[in-house]
């Protein structure tokens, strides 16, 4: 599994000529680094002088953002194995009719499979972006920096991941799915942008 690698070593495997981890994978993780920074925050400014009034709002969050990174970690090897679908399909034998109508039919189940782990990674950072801007409100000052590098984390996450999804939508011939899929990537999209403005931008701006 990926996540039994070092830090060093999952960057040297990425490095490498090899499939895994790919894009996809690396897209997650960023996520989880993002969620495990919006929990430190947020622990920082538990306790804190000033800020007992949000004390169950930064449990909460705290709790979230640990289940995501939970989310996101699964994800890291969810893309691998994903990946490895796709793969295996276009290896399939395409010498007879039945053989091409099998093999077509296996590369459109992988496909929509593939799609999947980067899919949820979309959803898993925008909903880490919800946090991240809630905890904005209340968090120890001299973390907001953190904060703000949280939102930028899970953004980047959530770009990352919609061209994975992209990239394997394409070669979907279903179109009703297809739309759903580009049309739930539209929305997630449009929070993500309005989250991270509303957060990262708004901590950098106050910061200069």
């Amino acid at each position: 599994m990926l996540l039994d690698l070092t830090l060093a070593d999952f960057a040297a495997q990425t490095a490498a000529k090899e499939p895994t981890p790919g894009g996809g994978a690396v897209a997650a993780y960023v996520g989880t680094l993002g969620a495990a920074l919006g929990t430190m925050a947020a622990r920082y400014s538990q306790g804190r002088k000033g800020l007992e009034e949000h004390e169950e709002a930064l449990a909460r969050e705290i709790d979230a953002l640990e289940g995501l990174r939970g989310t996101l970690t699964e994800l890291v090897d969810a893309d691998a194995k994903a990946y490895k679908l796709v793969t295996s399909a276009y290896k399939l034998p395409k010498g007879t009719d039945e053989e091409k109508a099998a093999r077509r039919d296996a590369i459109q189940d992988a496909l929509r499979k593939a799609l999947q782990p980067p899919l949820e990674t979309c959803r898993a950072a925008v909903a880490g972006l919800e946090v991240v801007a809630s905890l904005r409100e209340h968090s120890n000052p001299n973390l907001i920096s953190d904060v703000a590098v949280a939102a930028y984390a899970l953004g980047a996450t959530y770009r990352s991941a919609w061209i994975n999804v992209l990239i394997n939508v394409g070669g979907v011939k279903d179109a009703p799915f297809k739309a759903e899929v580009m049309g739930e990537g539209e929305r997630l999209e449009a929070r993500c942008r309005e989250l991270e403005t509303a957060t990262g931008e708004a901590i950098v701006a106050s910061l200069t």
